[in-house]
């Protein structure tokens, strides 16, 4: 895989709006395994700036964002 990292979990939070996105990746997260990879998409625009402000205030790692029409996908290492 190009990216360097391989997805261990998917969650999908399309059609849902700002803080349950990133309500729903913390759970998410909290019961993977240190350095495993989470794949969360959204249609949220608010996600882009939310996801980066909750990855530093956590410390888990966003390892990529990308968008496709509609779609936010991001990529966060659980660090602790």
């Amino acid at each position: 895989m190009a990216t360097g990292y391989v997805v261990d979990q998917r969650l999908d939070c399309k059609g849902l709006n700002c803080p349950l996105p990133v309500i729903k990746t913390k759970k998410a997260i909290e019961t993977m395994a240190v350095g495993q990879v989470l794949e969360m998409v959204a249609t949220d625009k608010g996600s882009k700036a939310d996801m980066v402000a909750w990855s530093k205030s956590t410390g888990h790692e966003l390892l990529d964002t990308r968008e496709e029409p509609g779609f936010f996908f991001f990529y966060v290492r659980k660090t602790k």
